[in-house]
């Protein structure tokens, strides 16, 4: 109990800009310094607290801003614009600011959903995410479908009912950004021996490949042979490890994935030039794809209304691209959630929010991991 008041007057004490000598810069940098990875809390706006931080020190923004017109979060701040136009520069400011203060290796991860206004969904996502790349220099890598399973109630009679947000991912600069694409690989189903052959998870032994290239009438003598050696080559790999899985395309025997024109495919032309061609399994797994299926965070047992952005949401954010000992930082950090992500994962965060009802809400949430 005593461990636990002291760590409640520390998290308290992690919080910038209530008392009026309070600088954030400063608690920034000393924050910064500390080998902490509580998180640090800061209550304000979050245009006004992004001006006061250094550029190029946060290596990854997680966020979900307040959706417009949607419900009233607080008594001010994003989301009560007078129109959807209004909310959009207002996001487009606060991400301009974000972009001075991430790392040329950073990535800013947005999710964000749509608005109604009478019959007319305003696609203000895209509007936002146009905007950025247009005219502020993002580079959009990844259009996310977080797909939420259930949707709430509806009780239009005239269109289907909503299920899914956008998860965008930009970046400052194309190449070099930080990505660890290992961290997030699912598990790999294993290979086996059958009759001292080597079956991958799925299968694939090589024996149907090896028929396949010795009765083609496409490929010369020449290839068979080369085709027949890269096999067994692919083959030992999967044997070292080296490989999980693989398909073998073969000239008129498998049909060419991506498209036949050697003009805008690599692998038709390898087809054309070489009579074959493989696809390579990570022996580590799989990378995710940009359909999440992922359940909204329950909010039973809770007294007020809070959005439902899941932990789950922020995992692969986090693990792909904020490295071990760097610092996420969400500026609109509602209940914390991209907070107790970063924590969980030994990173540091800093949350913004200009609800103080909220700060102190993500305060006890993180706190209770301690």
């Amino acid at each position: 109990m005593q461990e636990r008041r002291e760590l409640n007057v520390r998290a308290k004490n992690d919080i910038g800009n209530i008392g009026a000598d309070v600088k954030i810069r400063q608690d920034f940098d000393r924050y910064v310094n500390n080998k902490r990875t509580r998180p640090f809390f800061i209550h304000g706006d979050s245009l006004g607290v992004l001006k006061q931080l250094p550029s190029e020190s946060i290596d990854c923004c997680v966020t979900s801003p307040p959706y417009w017109g949607k419900r009233q979060y607080a008594t001010k701040g994003i989301g009560l614009e007078k129109n959807y136009k209004l909310y959009v520069k207002s996001l487009v400011e606060i991400f301009i600011e974000l972009r001075r203060v991430l790392k040329k290796t950073g990535s800013f991860w947005l999710n964000i959903g749509d608005s109604y206004k009478g019959k007319k969904l305003l696609g203000i996502p895209w509007r936002v995410a146009f905007e950025l790349t247009d005219n502020h220099g993002w580079t959009l890598r990844n259009d996310v479908i977080w797909n939420k399973v259930k949707g709430g109630l509806d009780n239009t009679k005239d269109r289907l009912g909503n299920v899914y947000e956008h998860v965008f991912h930009f970046v400052k600069q194309e190449k070099g950004y930080f990505y660890d694409a290992d961290a997030i690989r699912s598990k790999p189903s294993e290979s086996k021996v059958v009759n001292g052959a080597i079956v991958s998870a799925t299968g694939v032994s090589g024996v149907r490949y090896k028929r396949q290239i010795e009765l083609s009438t496409d490929l010369s003598c020449e290839e068979k042979k080369n085709a027949f050696q890269a096999l067994e080559n692919l083959l030992q790999d999967m044997r070292d490890g080296k490989l999980s899985d693989f398909r073998m395309i073969i000239r008129n025997q498998q049909r060419t994935t991506h498209s036949d024109s050697i003009k805008v495919s690599g692998r038709a032309k390898e087809l054309k030039d070489k009579g074959f061609y493989f696809l390579k399994y990570h022996p580590n797994g799989s990378k995710p794809r940009d359909l999440w299926d992922i359940i909204p965070e329950d909010t039973q047992k809770r007294k007020g209304h809070y959005a439902p952005y899941p932990v789950d949401l922020c995992r692969i954010p986090i693990l792909a691209t904020c490295p071990e000992g760097g610092i996420v930082i969400d500026p609109f950090v509602g209940t914390g959630t991209t907070t107790l992500t970063a924590m969980g994962f030994n990173r540091k965060s800093v949350g913004i929010d200009i609800s103080d009802e909220y700060i102190q809400i993500s305060q006890n949430r993180c706190v209770s991991l301690f």
